[in-house]
């Protein structure tokens, strides 16, 4: 799924009936039984409730929004195949059209190499048991054989070394270089290339190499059988005395040099183009070789063919040296073939696997996108509760606390302020400033000391803010009794810097707005409501009460109840009585005014102490 439609759905959440439904990106339109699920598709203003009133109108649109979707969603995917194979890969050479996913292409890790050896070492393995039992057993052959298979092992085991040191944990460090040239040929493309060169080229002489030492003794005495089974020897065209009717070697040397010409299919993620030249030089090599040096060789071995089965002029499928010449010629075309495939796949399995992982990348990073928009939107640790992955769609989130701070500041001249007319565009510039004063007061949230407040919301001019939601109730908790109230001198602070921050803004604007401020504390009741606009805020006679303290309170003054100033100036803080006063909906109340003249003073630190 393209990352674009990912954050399509995420704000379609928004408009569903069950918020964040989507914020994993896990959603399905098929349940277990592959049966479409219309309930956990988005629809936005498309959804409707679960109950028997839907219209049949309702229904007939739903469905035709889904299968709208599921045609665009087929439609990408065809699009991208079709765009893999026409744009980036080209025709003929198979090369990428990007030169650096083409340098990263053949700069990719191969931990499978070794096996690839592994298996050229097999057919090496099996040329080698072909000649011995067939090939007379000379000084030569099993010199050459001797070190070839010498040389293999080597490979093998600069190859292997690695894993095996890995699998041993009682390795000494003097073998850590053998460790480092084993990662060396599985991440570096030229020590890859030379170690094929160096395998491949070793299978391809060993196929035809004892062939030259042959041909002296092939001249002198040259055996085989006619259809009667009887022995026939022939010295430079003439019958000799009878030997053992082991010989028939001529044809081997040819399943050798195919054998030998497989070896080079073995290395699949090896350049294409490299394996060519390999297999074009051997063809031309061993066509030389049959065609040329040991052509009279092969020549006087069908010539007894044909004598022996009494033909004048023998057809060319009885003609070895053509025949050979042709087999070898269809094996390379078709290895050749086989490469070519095998490297448009790999090819197309890397471009698949580079743009998956560019996907994977554009997940993570919607991912934390859309957490530090949850965040911006909830706080962080109500943010977690809807980012967990065991969190059912039916789940309300609340949450009950003991002990939070509730701040109400209002601008109360803004509404004498706020005007609509030709000079500030109908109000527009009046509203700018009011999203100035706003933003001002949403940076001091950014500054460390003041990470606890939460913002629950603005209405019109009046800014609410909390303390002690982020604090986690238990047996912990409430041990530190003297630390739980620190959270109430923190909304204090915070009320001190907004009524600075104002000052400035009136400097700037020259205006001569004062701030008016409530504070209660007490508790209250979290959570998230709302399916169109879902939205955290927070319920309790705490928070009514803060509300009145701001609606009754005095121009640059900040208001609290009784109780909110006996911990203050436990806090340190100076308080000083208003009075009772009238408060709608809850009788006479006792207030203080604290002093924004002060600040925490070092009694404060006493009672953390």
């Amino acid at each position: 799924m393209r990352a674009s439609v990912r954050m399509t759905r995420y704000l379609e959440s928004w408009g569903a009936a069950k918020p964040f439904a989507n914020l994993h990106h896990r959603d399905s339109m098929t349940n277990e039984h592959d049966k479409i699920n219309t309930a956990d598709v988005p629809m936005g203003q498309y959804h409707f409730p679960r109950h028997s009133e839907r219209t049949k109108s309702q229904k007939k649109k739903f469905e035709e929004e889904l299968n709208e979707r599921m045609i665009r969603t087929i439609d990408g995917i065809n699009s991208q195949k079709q765009w893999l194979k026409s744009e980036d890969i080209q025709r003929i050479s198979l090369f990428f059209h990007n030169k650096s996913l083409e340098k990263e292409y053949r700069a990719t890790t191969l931990p499978a190499f070794k096996y690839y050896i592994t298996c050229a070492c097999l057919i090496f393995f099996c040329i080698f048991i072909v000649q011995i039992l067939v090939l007379p057993k000379t000084v030569v052959l099993g010199v050459s054989f001797g070190a070839s298979f010498l040389l293999l092992f080597l490979i093998l085991l600069i190859c292997f070394a690695g894993h095996l040191l890995q699998c041993s944990k009682s390795a000494s460090t003097s073998w850590l270089w053998i460790l480092r040239s084993s990662g060396i040929i599985a991440n570096k493309p030229w020590p890859r290339i030379t170690l094929t060169m160096t395998t491949t080229a070793l299978i391809l002489i060993m196929a035809v190499f004892n062939m030259f030492f042959l041909e002296e003794k092939m001249n002198s005495s040259i055996p085989f059988y006619n259809a009667s089974n009887e022995t026939i020897y022939y010295s430079n065209g003439q019958p000799i005395h009878s030997m053992e009717k082991d010989n028939f070697y001529l044809p081997y040397f040819i399943y050798s040099c195919i054998l030998g010409l497989v070896s080079c299919s073995v290395f699949l993620r090896i350049n294409y183009e490299l394996k060519m030249v390999i297999m074009l030089i051997a063809v031309v090599g061993y066509n030389t070789i049959i065609l040329q040096t040991h052509a009279a060789l092969l020549d006087e071995y069908s010539k007894f063919l044909y004598k022996t089965e009494a033909l004048e002029r023998p057809g060319v499928l009885k003609d070895l040296k053509t025949m050979g010449s042709v087999s070898l010629f269809i094996f390379f075309v078709t290895l050749l073939v086989l490469a070519r495939q095998n490297e448009y796949y790999c090819r197309l399995d890397f471009l698949w696997k580079n743009k998956f992982k560019k996907e994977c990348e554009e997940i993570e990073t919607m991912e934390n996108l859309n957490r530090v928009l949850l965040e911006n939107v909830l706080p962080a640790h109500v943010a977690e509760h809807f980012l967990a992955r065991n969190w059912k769609n039916e789940d309300l989130y609340h949450q009950s606390y003991d002990l939070v701070c509730v701040m109400f500041a209002s601008i109360p001249d803004f509404k004498e302020f706020y005007t609509e007319s030709d000079v500030n565009k109908e109000g527009l510039e009046c509203l700018r400033l009011l999203n100035e004063i706003i933003a001002d007061f949403d940076e001091l949230l950014s500054k460390p000391k003041f990470s606890g407040v939460e913002k629950i919301k603005t209405i019109g001019s009046t800014y609410m803010a909390a303390t002690g939601l982020n604090a986690t109730p238990g047996p912990e908790y409430t041990q530190e009794h003297d630390r739980q109230y620190m959270h109430i001198g923190t909304m204090v602070e915070f009320a001190f810097a907004l009524v600075g921050k104002l000052d400035v803004i009136n400097k700037h604007s020259f205006n001569d707005f004062k701030l008016r401020v409530g504070i209660n504390h007490g508790p209250v009741i979290a959570g998230v409501i709302g399916a169109q606009k879902p939205q955290y805020d927070i319920w309790g006679n705490t928070v009514n009460v803060a509300s009145r303290m701001d609606s009754t309170g005095v121009l640059g003054k900040i208001q609290v109840t009784e109780e909110t100033s006996r911990v203050l100036l436990m806090l340190g803080y100076l308080c000083s009585c208003r009075g009772i006063i009238n408060v709608k909906g809850k009788g006479e109340l006792k207030t203080y005014f604290v002093h924004t003249e002060m600040t925490r003073s070092l009694s404060q630190g006493n009672v953390v102490a």
